[in-house]
């Protein structure tokens, strides 16, 4: 057996520590260390762990391309690839920060890669977690009947040998997408399993992104009753107490926005979404052209066609950009109802810099 170095020990429970406290820039650098301290004292299987815990804090960290870049290395830099599990959390990882860079189809690859990788016969945990990550993917790009074939098949394995936070977060996910395809019986009753498995005794942290996704879906689904509120107050009120990234925050700010909307204060909405769009410039594609398509509708909810051209057409280039051509042709046709068709092509052309003649 490997002797750990007291150095190696130091900086491990660092970067576990500062991980424990949402300090997940700093847990990254120091499970880089441990990493390296690992590597001078020929101990690859703790070089491995570490590197994939560095890997977990960027992408918690939001530095979705270095956590892309280095989790691939992780499965086909080496020598020897790592076991068959490891490769599919890897993959699973990998299929996350490629998520939140807005590369939605290789996201998608690399789950599917990751659920081929185990079964819910030999590693429910793994395959559950893969089957998430794949469906996230494919729903956030628009993909959304294969996305729901998908939340069927993964139904299909949860079972009592499912551990309730993970059953928890996969029923989350697949009520997401019955929402987004406008099963909203069936969305409320998967949130309502989820919603079940959640506490904030257990986990402040889940129990706070569950109510804020909660709400955004239920929000998406023209759902704006007491229900709704209470998911956006308890999303607030557990970030408050936790702290949150600035993409957390922002999509809180998002909910407050649409519920604005969906209330008849478009105004509101609008002062809230116009600083979101002029000030957010680290965050996802998707998000943004979620955030400009809502502005767009808030905007023609106010009468104000003209200002509600620029962000619909900006919402086009950010959903194309990110790989989710069904969601930028939603934008388009919000302009083609307000434009018409060929003023269409020649307001798309003007924003995104091109010119026909």
């Amino acid at each position: 057996m490997h002797s750990v170095s007291p150095l190696y020990a130091a900086a491990e429970l660092r970067a576990h520590e500062q991980r424990s406290n949402h300090a997940f820039a700093e847990a990254a650098g120091s499970a880089q260390r441990a990493a390296e301290i690992a590597l001078r004292d020929g101990d690859p299987t703790s070089w491995w762990n570490m590197t994939f815990l560095q890997a977990e804090n960027l992408l918690d960290a939001q530095r979705f391309e270095d956590c892309a870049a280095l989790a691939a290395s992780l499965i086909s830099d080496l020598a020897e690839p790592p076991i068959p599990r490891d490769q599919a959390r890897t993959h699973i990882l990998l299929a996350k920060a490629r998520q939140g860079a807005g590369l939605l189809e290789r996201a998608a690859e690399s789950a599917r890669a990751a659920a081929n990788l185990t079964s819910a016969e030999s590693d429910i945990e793994i395959n559950v977690k893969a089957r998430q990550a794949l469906i996230a993917a494919l729903a956030d790009g628009g993909k959304l009947a294969e996305a729901w074939d998908e939340s069927k098949a993964l139904a299909g394995v949860i079972s009592d040998d499912v551990d309730d936070q993970l059953a928890g977060k996969a029923y989350w996910v697949i009520g997401n997408v019955a929402f987004l395809c406008d099963k909203v019986e069936d969305g409320l009753r998967y949130h309502e399993l989820a919603a079940a498995t959640f506490s904030p005794t257990k986990n402040l942290d889940v129990w706070a992104k569950f109510n804020k996704a909660s709400a955004a879906m239920r929000l998406a689904a023209n759902i704006a009753d007491e229900d709704t509120l209470r998911c956006i107050e308890r999303a607030e009120l557990a970030t408050d107490v936790i702290g949150g990234s600035e993409n957390d925050l922002l999509l809180l700010r998002r909910n407050r926005a649409h519920w604005s909307y969906l209330a008849g204060d478009a105004e509101s909405a609008v002062a809230v979404l116009e600083e979101i769009r002029a000030t957010s410039r680290s965050v996802t594609p998707q998000i943004l052209g979620d955030v400009c398509l809502l502005l767009g509708r808030a905007y023609i909810a106010m009468r104000d066609k003209d200002a509600a051209r620029q962000p619909l057409a900006e919402a086009v280039v950010h959903f194309e950009s990110a790989g989710a051509p069904d969601r930028a042709q939603q934008a388009r046709d919000f302009l083609k109802a307000e434009l018409g068709r060929d003023s269409l092509w020649s307001w798309l052309l003007r924003v995104t810099g091109f010119d026909r003649s």
